[in-house]
């Protein structure tokens, strides 16, 4: 393929003429791709940036060709371990096993993989193979941590496609299967791989739960209210109180866009929202539109205009309240700290504090997402926004399932096209996959100038509505709630954004994850939380000195909203105050879905 070039030249030389050819083939596929018109810019910019990844592997071969031996070297050390058991194993030895599955690997868990020792050697052999190279690619010399991250995770992609436990002639529980039912699993998996292409035109999702089981306003998000309020971008939900009085100051929710709201308001017991409304707070919470290509012009500004400065002013005219307790969850919450930078440069104070639950300030550690964040990603993603006007809320779900791929892809490949199974009801991960779609101009500014660029913690260095802000200056007291295993904003990295914050700032970390950390309802008494009554400069202090409390994190939060809520007064309807009902809860907005959206 590359002819004699490579003679007698030396290994800094072979690297860049192997680098040049690739390059040179690499761009030739990429114009191929994208005048044929196969595949769409943000597909082609992750296809380029796994060639990018794959080629430095290659040339750190090159470079370093001793320690490619020595790896070589251990791998066959493992893999002659691996005969010697297998011989042990045909003689009847009792022998431990060269490798074993991670505790949490589900993929190897039936006992035919163990049964049958053909089985038993392949997923070993896997096993080795793939954490020899995984160990290769993490030791590579010389790489600056996000080049690192994108290689580890584009070598896991490829591990994890190649796992035997993903095709039917190396499965042996979907070969036994197929057997018992006489091939009728492979006939019903036919069935649910059409079912989930019709389901997800031009853009294919593997199902992660029965769709069937699940209708908002019906089982879902069914705590009782009205829409009060809607513009172009949001609408607002007023719930019905369930107590005779309520707190002076009403409760203003502004949950992720990324996502839709009912993730708090699931089912009547998980839903923090039917927990607030029996706490005896007016709780509105804005129902964000699922945009299209209408929608493409739609700014962070906008967002901060017709989301939390409308939603204030609909609050006071409901309510005849003008001050209010706010609370931001995930995006929504980065959203409620730039409106609360841009409300200090005004000298407002509609809201007396400010929640915010697993939110992002400080964008210097991504977590997992950080292999996406560069800027060759960047404009990929952003030429295929230009075009379509917003991207596409499946294809998002899709990259944040690849952070844990043999979790939330291949698990479901297996059950549902392999075993031909249907996946169970289970309303999270309905929720999960009823994506929404982001404004083109709206999310590209929140790439670039919040994870790319980190600006929303430089004093002055983002302009909001006309106005330079700086979250230092922001002195309302606020509650910053993370989770401890959150992949997706990093507890560390919200404490940073905890610190800039001005004003008297009480951290809380939950145990588990970006949802369940939230969603913690106390009846379930699971996870538990930590406290600390200072900001330490380190995370790893504050966490040394918090003390441990069992059970849910949302009492602590009662008691400490308490004292900015005021003093008792009859309960609120909706439609008592200035505005008019619209509809009921959950509204038009909700049920709206990103496919749908993108038509309009």
């Amino acid at each position: 393929m590359f002819g004699m070039d490579f003679v007698g030249k030396t290994a800094d030389q072979l690297v860049k003429s192997f680098e040049s050819r690739i390059r040179e083939s690499q761009q030739q596929l990429e114009t191929w791709l994208g005048d044929t018109g196969l595949i769409d810019d943000a597909k082609l910019s992750t296809l380029t940036e796994m060639s990018d990844a794959y080629r430095g592997m290659a040339e750190d071969l090159l470079l370093h060709p001793l320690r490619f031996a020595s790896a070589e070297i251990d791998l066959a050390k493992k893999h002659l371990s691996l005969a010697r058991y297998s011989l042990a194993s045909v003689t009847g030895k009792q022998t431990k096993p060269v490798a074993e599955p991670d505790p949490d690997d589900r993929r190897f868990l039936a006992d035919d993989w163990h049964k049958h020792l053909s089985f038993d050697v392949l997923q070993q052999a896997y096993l080795i193979n793939s954490r020899a190279f995984l160990d290769w690619v993490e030791n590579m010399e010389g790489l600056p941590g996000p080049s690192r991250d994108q290689m580890l995770f584009y070598a896991r992609q490829l591990t994890s496609a190649l796992s035997p436990s993903n095709y039917p002639l190396t499965n042996p529980e979907v070969l036994r299967i197929t057997w018992e039912r006489k091939g009728m699993n492979l006939v019903d998996g036919a069935r649910n791989l059409i079912e989930d292409v019709r389901h997800n035109p031009n853009l294919f999702n593997v199902a992660m739960t029965d769709r069937s089981a699940f209708e908002v306003g019906r089982n879902l998000a069914t705590t009782p209210g009205k829409v009060v309020y809607q513009n172009e971008l949001m609408q607002l939900i007023q719930y019905n109180p369930n107590t005779e009085t309520v707190a002076q100051r009403p409760l203003l929710v502004v949950p992720p866009w990324i996502n839709k709201f009912y993730i708090l308001d699931l089912t009547e017991r998980n839903s923090f929202i039917q927990w607030l409304v029996n706490q005896g707070q007016t709780v509105f919470v804005v129902s964000w539109r699922n945009p299209g290509p209408a929608q493409k012009d739609t700014r962070w500004d906008d967002y901060v205009k017709l989301g939390p400065l409308a939603a204030i002013e609909a609050v006071q005219q409901a309510t005849s309240e003008q001050q209010m307790n706010a609370i931001g969850y995930c995006i929504g919450g980065t959203l409620l700290g730039s409106t609360m930078a841009w409300l200090e440069k005004k000298k407002l104070t509609p809201i007396v504090s400010t929640t915010y639950l697993t939110t992002l300030l400080d964008f210097s550690d991504p977590g997992g997402i950080g292999v996406f964040i560069n800027d060759h990603s960047i404009r990929g993603i952003e030429r295929a926004m230009e075009r379509k006007g917003y991207l596409d809320g499946r294809a998002m779900a899709f990259t944040f399932n690849l952070l844990r791929e043999n979790d939330l892809f291949w698990s479901y490949w297996t059950n549902n096209y392999l075993k031909g199974l249907k996946p169970a009801a289970f309303d999270l991960l309905y929720w999960n996959t009823d994506g929404t779609n982001l404004p083109f101009r709206m999310h590209s500014y929140y790439l670039r100038e919040m994870y790319l660029h980190n600006r929303l913690v430089e004093p002055d260095a983002l302009t909001i509505c006309g106005e330079t802000i700086n979250l230092a200056e922001v002195q309302v007291p606020s509650f910053f709630l993370s989770a401890r295993q959150d992949h997706i904003a990093k507890w560390k990295t919200t404490y940073k954004g905890a610190q800039v914050y001005g004003g008297d700032v009480r951290f809380v970390l939950s145990g588990s994850g970006h949802i369940a950390g939230v969603i913690n309802p106390p009846y379930k008494e699971k996870y538990g939380y930590w406290t600390h009554d200072g900001i330490p400069e380190n995370p790893d202090d504050w966490f040394n000195g918090a003390e441990h409390h069992s059970g849910s994190w949302w009492p602590h939060w009662k008691e400490w909203v308490k004292n900015h809520e005021g003093p008792q007064v009859p309960a609120r309807l909706p439609g008592d105050g200035k505005l008019e009902i619209i509809e009921d809860a959950p509204g038009s907005y909700v049920k709206m879905k990103a496919a749908d959206a993108a038509k309009q």
